[in-house]
């Protein structure tokens, strides 16, 4: 039997399980999947739901506030959301949108679509280096003071940035970026697959083993590279292809694939890698989005696999 494990995190009076679930893609076009997904993850411990107000034009928001109002289930739920994402213009110009009025108008419209009264961790989903990081604290503490917000974080944002924010949070007084959410993958990038997005790398993996922030790794799976439905020669997604296909990760894939064989039946390097994410030496949840119910039942599988430092080092190329 599964155990489901959780981290704490400063504000809330619940933990998140480590799974998180992904809803970028649901919609109100195909509640019945949404509901079934989400229904498939409660009931298995988890109760922690990632979404955002850039995702499908609201639509991932509307959905899931109709599953929160429908199962009745606000209290038990974890509810990460963003705001303050940019927008891309007629002319194909990113707008950046990190500003108090923008995230206000996102927070607002964000509470609205989840038919609640809070948000239990609310990030800001892009940085903007333009704005200096006291301002982006100083207009924060009005949600957190107000309970629209429980805990703050940021999403895409560099790890100097960060400690920049709640180096003058703490001189302030006001509340820290408690959370934080890049992408940690067992795949290493050939260059960010969309726009202002942020990975981790040494630099950043030894300041979350030195601060231990949460850290909430949106695309932990790295799109599916792992799942077996990715070869050399075979291209079934331009991003995947372009993000994630080096001679590096293959040797990765064929590590995860080899210390399946030796992790138990029915383990698969799709459930390495994503082990590699939960086994780091600090507090990790990996954000998951799997296209079916069953796919979101066999990740629940990886809770029961243990790495040691030295299985970790191996499957990431630092031993040889």
């Amino acid at each position: 039997m599964v155990i489901i494990k959780y981290i704490s995190v400063q504000g809330l009076d619940k933990s998140c399980s480590q799974l998180v679930i992904g809803t970028a893609d649901f919609s109100r076009k195909r509640l019945d999947a949404a509901f079934e997904m989400l229904d498939a993850y409660v009931e298995r411990g988890g109760n922690t739901i990632d979404t955002a107000n850039a995702y499908g034009n609201g639509e991932s928001e509307l959905a899931v506030g109709q599953w929160l109002n429908s199962r009745q289930l606000r209290k038990n739920i974890v509810i990460i959301d963003k705001g303050g994402h940019f927008h891309v213009d007629a002319h194909q110009a990113i707008v950046n949108r990190l500003n108090p009025q923008a995230v206000a108008e996102d927070l607002e419209r964000s509470l609205e679509r989840l038919q609640v009264d809070y948000i239990d961790i609310y990030l800001l989903h892009r940085d903007d280096l333009s704005v200096p990081v006291h301002e982006i604290i100083d207009f924060l503490q009005e949600p957190i003071n107000s309970g629209l917000i429980k805990a703050v974080g940021a999403s895409n944002w560099s790890y100097q940035r960060i400690d920049e924010a709640n180096r003058y949070a703490d001189k302030k007084g006001y509340n820290r970026l408690v959370v934080n959410s890049p992408s940690l993958s067992l795949a290493a990038i050939n260059e960010p697959r969309w726009p202002g997005t942020v990975y981790v790398d040494l630099a950043y993996h030894d300041w979350h083993k030195k601060t231990q922030i949460p850290l909430f790794s949106w695309s932990a799976q790295a799109g599916g590279f792992f799942s077996g439905r990715y070869a050399p020669g075979i291209r079934l997604s331009g991003d995947i292809f372009r993000v994630y296909y080096n001679d590096d990760n293959w040797e990765r894939f064929n590590r995860a694939t080899e210390l399946a064989a030796h992790k138990g039946k029915g383990i698969t390097a799709n459930h390495i890698a994503l082990a590699y994410v939960l086994n780091q030496p600090y507090p990790v949840c990996a954000v998951i989005g799997p296209e079916y119910a069953d796919e979101l039942i066999s990740s629940f599988k990886v809770l029961d696999i243990r790495l040691t430092d030295e299985e970790r080092l191996w499957l990431n190329l630092e031993q040889r």
